[in-house]
């Protein structure tokens, strides 16, 4: 199975629940089910699908050959070389490949003097402006190559605006900046790059993170710190020629052993081993040499000797332009396409499942408890009717007391309910103060102050460290906040449902831990690259602050953004089926009221309403059918395994 399969199982399977989402929300528009918080969770849910990225990072150190590998892997299609692929440095700055239907084919370019703006890629992204387009022409490999070679730019800059471009110069060592004998350098031209191209892969949602060497080159916080921990897969490629150098050691302790702080999705491959093909020596024996590199890449790097593939990208390209076999074989890399297929997409599958799963269910859920409820009042009102056959008025005039005193009474208890709304609101009040931008600006602020009168480099490491821990206060005082709504939501939901009949479920619950984890993981790498003792020592004070500001603390504040539009989401989730219920009783004993009002001014109409409401049970029922099969295709949809579907198709 190649990954192009698996893949397009993915985006099938993708599709199905999508579909069964759509057909849902239709089924309760026709059948006047739905409200307004429904209709937004169930088009953020569609919108989630519709906007679902699988993002593979490459990462090495230059020369490694990364994007010969992607050329191998994605583009052998295309019968040439899509991505420059030379000896030295041909990935001079970040690279994404992407298809966004609504833009042109095209590669997006951002000048690297964007660098003194201090402002970060994903800000940029708001602002195509900033941007130098450049159109790729799709119908020719040779144009597409041209264009695409744009990623290779530099520029020749004064090592003084190298410096404040964030390039670090090392003296006498050409690997980092190259010196000419003007005395300029060598810097990308551009900062980040954003390659468009209607590939089949891409336009059902992967996206290709090529990245340049992390150590060659002045990097990207925002490329460590949100981008490859972000990344579904990496790739860490090494040379079979050299094994695990040096900097291909730091960038691997530094940047992707610990990105995102877990190892699922981070596979190593061992390039170039057709440097190892000796015509001199046996097949056995080469095989042997290969495994003996991949045993020594496996101790260094401590990983285990199946985490390790060994490829050779350029023989594998070669060979499926070709369509040589026998090459490929030897290349070995369907052995990878194969583990990158079997980890990767079973863990995206997991992640949207999760994703998904517990938003449908409480929609649906809320649904079906709301069908529940009206059946049960139209039981109620049948039975009240059933038993007025045959009375005389007083009877009548009896039960319609009774009713009545049944709909005075609900709505003395309402008066509860707009106390809780009272509570509740205050609540949310305390939980946004806590949890809301403005205590982070606040937080920011006294922070920058603190390292500004910093005079010693412990001080100014104590700083950033109360920093993060009252980032960490806040999510606490936010949790108890929380727990404080829902612990009052479940009392409420009791209370309604014994006294008067209501049919709620328990309430949708919500957690800031993953919030709190994504804090934890910047702390660590806040400690590792900026306020550790030898950056204290090496660095002056005002690019400590600078970089402390305009790399971690801008990702705390984007943490702190996600967990407010969470929080205020789900506000409006556990609020919305008491409100509801509520609005759906009222009507219920409205209708149960008139019901006994109309049959005690004309007794010949008791049957004629019995009909009606049995005509509605009726239809009631059938709803309650087809919500359920609904339920249920969503369900076998939602199990389904993409590796299983894929392996059937291509049997």
């Amino acid at each position: 199975m190649t990954l192009a399969q698996h893949f397009a199982a993915y985006s099938e399977w993708r599709a199905r629940v999508s579909e069964i989402i759509g057909k849902f929300s239709g089924w309760l528009l026709d059948h006047e089910l739905n409200d307004a918080q429904t209709d937004r969770r169930i088009a953020r849910l569609l919108d989630k699908l519709r906007e679902d990225r699988l993002q593979v990072a490459f990462v090495a150190e230059f020369s490694r050959g990364k994007s010969e590998l992607i050329n191998a892997i994605f583009f052998a299609g295309y019968g040439n070389r899509v991505l420059p692929s030379t000896a030295g440095r041909t990935t001079m700055c970040p690279t994404e490949l992407l298809f966004d239907r609504s833009k042109l084919p095209s590669i997006e370019l951002l000048p690297i003097e964007t660098r003194e703006a201090k402002t970060s890629i994903s800000e940029y992204k708001r602002f195509p402006d900033e941007w130098q387009i450049v159109p790729i022409d799709t119908a020719s490999a040779e144009a597409m190559q041209e264009a695409l070679r744009h990623v290779s730019d530099v520029i020749r800059v004064l090592p003084a605006v190298a410096e404040k471009l964030g390039f670090t110069l090392a003296d006498g060592d050409s690997e980092v900046l190259r010196r000419g004998d003007d005395g300029r350098v060598e810097i990308p031209r551009w900062r980040h790059a954003v390659i468009n191209f209607p590939h089949p892969l891409l336009e059902q949602g992967l996206v290709i993170l090529d990245t340049p060497g992390l150590n060659a080159i002045g990097t990207e916080p925002e490329l460590t710190l949100s981008l490859l921990p972000n990344a579904h897969a990496v790739l860490f490629i090494l040379a079979a020629d050299t094994g695990v150098t040096q900097s291909d050691l730091t960038v691997w302790r530094e940047h992707i052993a610990s990105a995102g702080g877990r190892s699922k999705g981070r596979i190593v491959v061992l390039n170039k081993i057709d440097t190892l093909w000796d015509e001199l020596k046996s097949a056995p024996e080469v095989d042997a040499e290969i495994c003996r590199q991949v045993d020594t890449c496996a101790w260094t790097l401590d990983l285990a000797e199946d985490q390790i593939f060994p490829v050779s990208a350029q023989k594998a390209l070669v060979a499926k332009i070709n369509g040589d076999g026998e090459l490929l074989q030897r290349s070995r890399l369907v052995e990878l396409e194969t583990a990158l297929s079997q980890e990767l997409i079973p863990a995206k599958q997991e992640i949207v499942r999760d994703g998904i799963d517990a938003e449908f269910a409480d929609c649906f859920q809320r649904t079906r408890s709301l069908l529940d409820s009206r059946l049960a009042g139209l039981h109620e009102q049948l039975t009240e009717l059933t038993e007025l056959r045959g009375k005389n008025k007083g009877v009548v005039e009896y039960m319609m007391g009774k009713v009545r005193v049944e709909k005075e009474e609900f709505e003395s208890g309402l008066q509860r309910y707009y106390a809780v709304r009272s509570v509740f609101s205050q609540l949310t009040n305390n939980l946004f103060a806590h949890l809301g931008l403005d205590s982070m600006r606040l937080l920011s602020t006294s922070t920058r102050e603190a390292m500004a009168k910093a005079t010693f480099s412990k001080t100014l490491a104590a700083a950033m460290a109360h920093y993060f821990n009252e980032a960490r206060g806040n999510l606490g005082r936010s949790e108890a906040d929380v727990r404080e709504i829902t612990t009052m939501m479940e009392a409420i939901h009791k209370k309604f449902s014994v006294e008067h009949g209501l049919k709620l479920g328990t309430p949708v619950g919500f957690s800031l831990l993953r919030y709190e984890k994504e804090i934890d993981r910047l702390d660590a790498w806040c400690q590792t690259h900026v306020s550790s003792m030898f950056q204290l020592l090496v660095h002056e004070k005002s690019q400590l602050v600078q970089r402390f500001f305009e790399e971690v603390a801008v990702q705390v504040r984007k943490t702190f953004e996600r967990a407010n539009r969470d929080a205020e989401s789900w506000l409006k989730a556990v609020m919305a089926p008491l409100e509801i219920q509520i609005r759906e009783h009222q009507i219920h004993l409205k209708r149960r009221l008139e019901s006994i009002k109309r049959i005690h001014q004309a007794t010949d109409t008791l049957e004629q309403r019995i009909d009606e409401l049995q005509h509605v049970e009726d239809k009631l029922l059938q709803q309650v059918q087809s919500l359920t099969q609904i339920g249920q295709n969503f369900a076998d949809v939602l199990r389904q395994e993409v590796n299983a579907a894929a392996e059937r198709q291509a049997a």
